[in-house]
């Protein structure tokens, strides 16, 4: 009688046993996909992580110690929130990249580029290399002589001291759409990488002008590109032809419309970098990392990659707005703020939209050192 109750307590044991063996197989299995999933992430990662790491190591370093970055004092505490909520970035071209030297040499492109934290927009602003400014340590002449002098550091030092700001980071490139003297494969590589760029407009004048520079330009890079007919709008440019575009000085607006036409063609090429697939963003930065230093850690710029699709472009501008020019002896055709008091304040509510800032004593005493030199004030400017 008893063992037929026994017998049926080990069947169910044996079925219990069994299903909890076929629960535990399946654990398992789920253990394992769970797993394949994690390794495949990992190495996708890791992939990734070596991708990036290969391409940044082109990426020539110049670290800028902070401790050497000088920030006027005077400047509100009000002022100086605002600025927190934008990453402010120091642009420089040189015009002597054929000597491979990115440390030395004066900038023949000075750029602020301005990204507003929250929303994405960028704004840049040209600083006229030829403009008349203390260069860092208190001489003042052209202020791409800072550069010449002492290195990003120094040049850094010069844009902080005249216009109150607070940057910490720069990149230097060889922007060579905008050069004189330098190589310019890399913007005309870039260019065509892109399938040309489109510019609103191009003036009749323009077209011409851009003929002499285009000859140059061709036999540099060894290139065939043709001229243009003549001017129009909405105008696709090839990469030689955009580095002609870029150069041009001699129409109305001289130096401050090159400044004008270096940002737009810079617009367009961003604005088409930012619609082009993944093959064609790796080429750009093979073509490209080779010839820029910063100060931006790989993880800096990591960061920075990431938001590169949020991204806007917005206003550009030109630094001084009311400005002249005049002759200094040896220190040659100078470009005059007039006065740098109102320019820098002009500034600051174009890049942070600060209505409230007062400049510092340091942008004040600069003011007046400017005026007293050249005798040039407000009602001597023009835009």
């Amino acid at each position: 009688m008893s063992s037929e109750p026994n017998h049926n307590r080990q069947k169910n044991h044996k079925a219990l046993t069994k299903k909890q063996k076929e629960a535990i197989r399946r654990k398992k299995r789920q253990r394992k996909i769970i797993l394949l999933i994690v390794e495949i992430l990992v190495v996708l990662i890791l992939a990734i992580a070596l991708f990036l790491i290969s391409k940044l190591g082109k990426i020539e370093r110049q670290e800028v110690p902070l401790e050497n970055i000088e920030v006027n004092e005077g400047i509100s505490e009000e002022s100086k929130e605002i600025m927190k909520s934008y990453t402010t970035i120091a642009l420089f071209g040189l015009d002597n990249r054929s000597n491979g030297n990115l440390s030395k040499g004066r900038s023949d492109v000075i750029m602020i580029a301005n990204i507003n934290n929250d929303t994405k927009e960028v704004k840049l602003c040209s600083v006229f290399r030829d403009s008349y400014l203390d260069t860092g340590d208190g001489s003042f002449k052209k202020c791409n002589a800072a550069y010449a002098k002492g290195g990003p550091e120094q040049a850094i030092k010069m844009l902080n001291k005249n216009l109150d700001l607070d940057i910490e980071k720069f990149a230097t490139v060889d922007f060579a759409a905008i050069s004189e003297t330098i190589d310019f494969n890399a913007v005309v590589e870039c260019v065509d990488l892109l399938g040309g760029i489109t510019l609103d407009e191009v003036t009749d004048e323009e077209a011409v002008l851009m003929q002499g520079y285009m000859d140059e330009i061709n036999k540099l890079t060894k290139n065939n590109s043709k001229y243009l007919s003549g001017g129009g709008t909405n105008v696709t440019l090839d990469g030689v032809q955009a580095c002609a575009y870029a150069r041009i000085r001699y129409t109305k607006g001289d130096d401050y419309k090159r400044a004008e036409r270096q940002r737009t063609v810079l617009a367009a090429m961003v604005a088409k970098a930012q619609k082009s697939d993944l093959v064609t963003i790796n080429k750009l930065i093979d073509a490209v990392f080779g010839d820029i230093q910063t100060s931006f850690s790989n993880a800096d710029l990591v960061a920075l990659a990431a938001q590169v699709f949020n991204y806007k472009l917005g206003e550009t501008s030109g630094f001084p707005f009311n400005h002249g020019s005049t002759t200094l002896g040896s220190k040659g055709s100078v470009v005059v703020p007039c006065t740098l008091e109102s320019n820098v304040i002009e500034l600051h509510q174009f890049l942070f939209g600060d209505e409230e800032y007062t400049p510092s004593d340091t942008v004040l005493a600069n003011s007046k050192k400017i005026i007293n030199d050249t005798g040039m004030n407000e009602g001597s400017g023009y835009r």
